[in-house]
């Protein structure tokens, strides 16, 4: 009879001393059972348990750094050595995840690579108070997931194993939907309220990002009673699992966004709200306008209450947005407006805290360092700034430049930075390249690197709501995308994961399918993203959708094939465009760039290469519905990249067609598009298969029956050349 070996928890601190060490107990820490947890449920995975040996949890702060670990192994027992409560969880947790896929302990050492790694969640809190763009699906089925106890657990939980340590939650406007205020009693937001209004993809149909229209608060619905003294122990609760989780807490606002407060905006609204005359007050005088003593009052109070109300907030951050006026010199301007709300308001709160610290994060988009440092230049705190650091396209280029200059500017003012990862690329396709994420974050300035924090902007990564599969249906985005989270997270703490222990991981997740190649087959997958945004940059969310191939429809809508002739290929990637290959080729110039027909190959050979891939392991056994779609996932991306590479082809040929009026030259693009179709229709049938469409709220809707006519479209386009 098999015997379950129990684990003994010792804990003791370690003190540079001639003195006798300080013993204290830690068994009950919340940090160290999780990881207890975790390592139980891993040596019921296995056969033999009984082989493992009794382990022991020690504090080590003078030898370890934070959030370090060091396992030590002998014949009768094994000790995880922690530099901080963080450090032994991560320890444990290794522990856990050598018994699942080793079924064996090794010495092994641990520390951060990147000190703060992060997850970026643009929360829809309620219509009153949404996230950035909540025109979308994603932000409207998710609204009553972020009152859900049990959702939040399970995130905080898959957070911590996959070693994220900190979450910054966006939203312009949280206060009336997480305080009350004793000098503004109408202010805080009884209930959860979502809107009666569908999304159908019009133009600022809901007016401006970030603001609330009346629209939206005329067609309201409670989907959830709850008080206000309710939904603040909820969140206090739910801050303290996060850091129980080894997670700390931020919230990033934009500004000036009132929202439940000031007067709505009125719909279709198309100009930023500071230049509204004759705006009426909203509650108790309270405006857009920067220069209303009263918004910065109200400002000034809610940051405080905040702050104050939630003890275990780890720090703030702030945008100076697209709804404050530019100028700085003669006038009132935005940093000053920022100091007297929000930085008034955190010194307000440490008056009420003495011993707190709160840290403080300034994007910079829409402002000015100088003027920045002029006013928070003495702010008592961990001051850093955050930065777009691959634009809006994370899935791109592992090796982005557009943050040069701005290094160069934080080193005059011996900054650090949040790198901002924005994904507004990949939502429903699963991704997985380890190559891709170790060499993009390699490619950080280490020495100017506070954190990165991976997200997106039109999109909340709640829970997935297009399944057509109810074994998969409505499960979390951060399981249903668990190896694209996961790699992220852990080489952003271990930077020298191998392929042999993504393998591993693969095995262990889908036992019986041949994981050495579902590994190389969905990294070759997961290069025709990339790319393809490399060839065809576009630089915002609202720009480009690669998995439509499509923009929001004051941009253009689809994007047709004469959009990829000339269309500026990404800063740094010495790729030349079809227009230019054509006249430099004619002209008999040397070209030095990569060229579209060398990207057309990539793609070709990435595509072709998942899809022998994807042949080989379907032979295999499958009896995991998980594991078929992601397979359906992966074979998708085949035909999708093939259908970009013919879309290129025939722009190559256009290109040609506009110099030479040679009509070779045009039937080729003809051709090349009418293969293109068969490809868009593969990539259809598949996506329909395993999902639902859904509107996005930045680019319109994805919808691969209806997108079939613009293909078509092409090849008209091309005839008619």
């Amino acid at each position: 009879m098999k015997t379950i070996l129990k684990i003994i928890f010792v804990s003791s601190i370690i003190f540079l001393s001639c003195t006798t060490p300080k013993t204290e107990k830690h068994e009950s820490l919340p940090e160290v059972q999780f990881a207890i947890k975790e390592i139980e449920k891993a040596k019921i995975s296995q056969q033999n348990s009984e082989n493992f040996p009794a382990i022991e949890f020690l504090l080590d702060t003078i030898s370890l750094k934070t959030e370090a670990y060091r396992i030590q192994t002998s014949k009768n027992k094994i000790v995880i050595f922690g530099g901080d409560n963080k450090g032994m969880m991560y320890g444990g947790l290794e522990v856990a995840e050598q018994i699942k896929l080793n079924n064996l302990i090794k010495d092994t050492k641990g520390e951060p690579f990147i000190k703060k790694r992060a997850i970026k969640f643009n929360i829809p809190l309620d219509s009153r108070t949404p996230s950035y763009d909540d025109s979308g699906d994603a932000a409207q089925k998710n609204i009553l997931n972020m009152w859900d106890w049990n959702f939040w657990t399970t995130f905080f939980d898959e957070m911590a194993i996959h070693r994220y340590n900190a979450i910054t939650f966006w939203n312009p406007h949280p206060f009336p939907s997480m305080i009350k205020l004793e000098e503004y009693p109408d202010i805080a937001l009884e209930d959860v309220c979502t809107t009666t209004l569908t999304p159908v993809g019009k133009e600022n149909e809901w007016g401006d990002p970030q603001l609330v229209t009346s629209n939206v608060m005329d067609n309201l619905k409670v989907v959830k009673k709850i008080t206000i003294d309710e939904k603040i122990i909820f969140w206090q609760k739910l801050m303290r699992y996060a850091k129980e989780r080894g997670i700390d807490t931020y919230f990033i606002t934009w500004n000036i966004c009132p929202n439940s407060v000031a007067t709505p905006m009125e719909p279709y609204y198309k100009t930023f709200g500071i230049n509204i005359k004759n705006e009426k007050p909203g509650k108790y005088g309270i405006t857009h306008q920067m220069d209303n003593p009263k918004t910065i009052a109200y400002h000034r109070e809610a940051v405080k209450q905040f702050l104050v109300t939630y003890p275990d907030l780890k720090g703030i951050g702030v945008t100076a947005g697209e709804h404050m006026p530019k100028k700085w010199e003669g006038e009132y301007n935005r940093e000053q407006w920022l100091w007297e709300s929000f930085g008034l308001g955190i010194l307000d709160a440490k008056k009420e805290q003495p011993d707190r610290k709160i840290d403080f994060i300034h994007r910079v988009w829409h402002s000015d360092m100088e003027q920045i440092m002029k006013y928070w230049g003495e702010y008592p705190d961990s001051f850093e700034v955050s930065f777009k650091y691959a634009k809006a396209r994370l899935y791109s280029s592992p090796t982005p430049n557009f943050a040069d200059e701005h290094i160069k500017t934080m080193k005059t003012y011996d900054l650090d930075s949040w790198w901002n990862l924005r994904n507004d690329d990949i939502f429903v396709y699963r991704w997985g390249d380890p190559d891709y994420v170790r060499t993009f974050l390699n490619n950080f300035p280490k020495e100017r690197t506070a954190a990165y924090q991976l997200g997106s902007d039109g999109y909340v990564w709640g829970k997935e709501f297009i399944s057509k599969h109810q074994e998969l249906s409505g499960q979390l985005e951060i399981k249903k995308h668990w190896y694209n989270f996961m790699l992220w997270g852990r080489l952003g703490y271990n930077n020298q994961l191998d392929q042999t222990f993504f393998i591993k991981k693969l095995s262990s997740k889908f036992p019986g399918i041949d994981s050495k190649l579902l590994y190389k087959t969905w990294q070759e997958a997961s290069k025709i993203v990339p790319q393809v945004n490399t060839f065809h940059w576009r630089n915002w969310d609202h720009m480009w959708s690669v998995e439509a191939c499509i923009a929001r429809p004051a941009l253009g809508g689809f994007r047709e094939v004469t959009d990829f002739i000339d269309n500026p290929t990404m800063s740094g990637s010495n790729i030349i465009n079809p227009s230019s290959f054509a006249k430099a080729t004619i002209a008999n110039e040397k070209i030095n760039e990569i060229t579209p027909l060398q990207i057309v190959n990539r793609l070709n050979t990435h595509a072709i290469s998942s899809r022998n891939g994807i042949k080989k392991l379907q032979e295999q056994s499958i009896d995991n519905q998980e594991l078929s779609v992601l397979l359906d996932d992966i074979l998708a991306m085949g035909y999708l990249g093939q259908y970009y590479a013919k879309k290129i082809e025939a722009a190559v040929a256009l290109a040609f067609y506009t110099e030479t009026k040679q009509i070779s030259y045009k039937n080729n693009a003809i051709t090349y598009l009418e293969e293109a179709l068969e490809h868009w229709k593969a990539y259809t049938h598949i996506s329909e298969k395993n999902y639902s469409p859904q509107m996005l709220a930045r680019t319109n809707k994805l919808d691969w029956s209806q997108l079939i006519q613009y293909v078509k479209q092409d090849i008209t386009i091309a005839r008619n050349f």
